[in-house]
């Protein structure tokens, strides 16, 4: 293993709350009461699929693009206050560097809310070694996209790189990548990620051998 690709939201920063609570906002100023659990099977698909899924199922007509605009200027607004990095997650992504692993993050969100997260846990972008965002891929989590883009801005064969996430849906990604994954049980319980090739509470009981086994 030579690199290590981070999800970012439940795995680097405790953004899913945020996120949640700023969709379930939207959706009320347009009069629909939605409840966090909605949301669940779109946690790690992106935006587009995590506010489209739930209107979907409330048989609510969304304009997209206004609507995740807003949900955005939502979050940002809770993102100073409000958002935080997982314990150890910095530190991890810190051994990684200090032991000579290319990092980078494959995230299904907006540039906007990856550079805003990054920039409050204190690894700004301009610190990765690559950033692949929603904006970069045509498809979205599971489909693996998203990290073959990773490795390959990397340059890094897909069979070298460890993935770090927490929603069933990266894990999927992941390993139709033909990459080894290390999952989180930050958002989702530990029984309902078993296709990941290990499983650790958070972010911070991972070790290096864990990413890299010998």
């Amino acid at each position: 293993m030579t690199a290590v690709i981070f999800d970012m939201d439940g795995v680097l920063t405790d953004s899913e709350p945020l996120i949640c609570a700023a969709a379930m906002e939207m959706f009320r100023e347009r009069g629909v009461a939605v409840k966090p659990e909605d949301f669940h099977p779109f946690v790690g698909t992106g935006e587009n699929r995590y506010l489209g899924g739930v209107a979907e199922k409330y048989g609510v007509v969304l304009d997209i693009v206004e609507a995740k605009a807003r949900t955005y200027e939502l979050y940002l607004a809770m993102v100073p206050e409000r958002l935080d990095a997982f314990p150890g997650a910095v530190e991890l992504v810190r051994r990684c560097r200090a032991a000579g692993y290319a990092c980078a993050v494959a995230s299904s969100a907006d540039r906007i809310k990856i550079d805003a997260n990054l920039n409050k846990i204190g690894l700004a972008p301009a610190t990765w070694d690559a950033i692949v965002t929603a904006e970069d891929v045509e498809k979205r989590k599971p489909d693996p996209a998203i990290f073959l883009m990773a490795a390959s801005r990397l340059g890094v064969s897909p069979a070298r790189c460890t993935v770090v996430e927490d929603a069933i849906n990266g894990i999927a990604a992941a390993k139709s990548a033909g990459m080894r994954c290390v999952a989180v049980a930050t958002t989702f319980p530990s029984a309902a990620l078993g296709q990941a090739d290990l499983i650790r509470p958070g972010v911070c009981d991972i070790t290096l051998e864990d990413l890299n086994p010998l």
